[in-house]
């Protein structure tokens, strides 16, 4: 590991400030990807900022009492939190689902939501949970909806300096999450989350390609009958997704049509 230096903000405002006057600083929350890049010398900031004692970035809320309440994440909530949240198994268990599918116990209590999306790994479970709940990630200054947000691998449409402040997730009337889960590192070769909203089916892919998406045929199929077959006469090309010596890219597709179907009859049912 290199030399760095290390800094702790006490509020969002500082921590920004600070980023812009260092020479090549990097935020941590968690650091369950940082720290061990940093051990192998893949990354080498110059100075570390952690954010971990900003309690602006923190908690679970509901913003308002309508019927379409949003619920709102802080970035720096942590996995179990998530997880073990009564408002998050009240109004959206499948979120809670996600986060319990993460990693092991230690990651889980370390881990944070903004740490993981900002980092936006292939096989993180996080992601499909929000392009298929209709997710905002607000940073200081701007917001973004997550089908603009993950663009390529361990790419965002995050801006240098920017800070996962929270995220906004739109309940849905149903929803589940299956993982074709990988045995060492808890990561997902391919994990599936369908969600049902009263204008549509939605489909959050992660783990096939180099980022996660949304499999709009099979929403198509769906919302034209939401029943398991009627995903089998969709094409899912494998051109540019993940293949290693896990799994190959035409055996993540059909891992795709695997899960979607296992989804839908768990609802149905």
């Amino acid at each position: 590991m290199h030399a760095f230096d290390y800094h702790r903000p006490t509020s969002l405002a500082d921590a920004k400030a600070l980023y812009a006057t260092l020479e090549d600083p990097m935020y941590v929350s968690g650091g369950m990807t940082l720290i061990p890049s940093m051990k192998q010398r893949l990354a080498a900031p110059s100075d570390l900022i952690d954010l971990s004692s900003l309690s602006e970035l923190q908690g679970i809320a509901r913003l308002n009492d309508a019927h379409d309440a949003t619920f709102r994440v802080g970035g720096l909530t942590r996995h179990n939190e998530v997880a073990n949240s009564a408002l998050i198994q009240q109004h959206m268990p499948v979120l809670g689902q996600v986060a319990a599918a993460i990693g092991d116990h230690q990651v889980r209590n370390r881990g944070t939501l903004g740490g993981s999306i900002a980092n936006a790994d292939p096989a993180s479970d996080l992601p499909a949970a929000l392009l298929a709940m209709k997710a905002v990630v607000n940073t200081q200054d701007r917001q973004t909806p997550a089908d603009d947000f993950f663009l390529d691998l361990f790419e965002t449409a995050l801006d240098a300096g920017d800070i996962v402040v929270s995220v906004d997730f739109s309940p849905p009337l149903q929803a589940v999450y299956e993982k074709f889960r990988h045995p060492a590192s808890g990561y997902a070769v391919v994990g599936v989350l369908v969600a049902r909203y009263a204008d549509g089916v939605r489909v959050g892919v992660t783990g096939a390609g180099p980022c996660a998406f949304r499999a709009c045929a099979m929403e198509e199929a769906l919302n034209q009958e939401f029943l398991p077959q009627a995903v089998d006469a969709v094409d899912i090309p494998d051109a540019g997704f993940n293949s290693d010596m896990h799994a190959s890219a035409e055996y993540r597709a059909h891992l795709i049509k695997v899960l979607t179907k296992r989804a839908v009859q768990t609802l149905l049912s």
